[in-house]
């Protein structure tokens, strides 16, 4: 069975929202990690004061293919500011896996 690896930039204030929709869904297995970055707006600008880099969360998940669309929807859907969204909502990127080994074994997964 071939899997992805999604990976989702959101705001830090959706992580937590994403991820009970995740789990929910019946995907529960998420890796969160703290990061800062700019998207294309380059940061904000707040007064006189330039915001360079933002905080956001970067959360990892690997599903089957199968349920990549189904997953994706779930995330855009609990990530979007708003009904329109709003600039800075965050990317989605998705990669396929190619390899899986688990740490207490060693082994190799199919």
């Amino acid at each position: 069975m071939a899997f992805v690896l999604i990976r989702s930039i959101v705001r830090p204030d959706k992580a937590g929202t994403v991820m009970a929709a995740l789990l929910e869904a019946g995907y529960p297995a998420v890796t969160k990690i703290s990061v800062f970055g700019r998207g294309k707006q380059r940061g904000i600008k707040i007064g006189e004061v330039h915001y360079d880099e933002l905080p956001k969360e970067l959360l990892l998940t690997a599903v089957p293919e199968n349920d990549k669309d189904f997953v994706i929807k779930t995330i855009l859907e609990n990530a979007k500011t708003g009904k329109e969204g709003a600039f800075g909502d965050g990317k989605i990127f998705v990669s396929p896996i190619d390899e899986v080994y688990t740490v207490s074994t060693g082994k190799k997964e199919d």
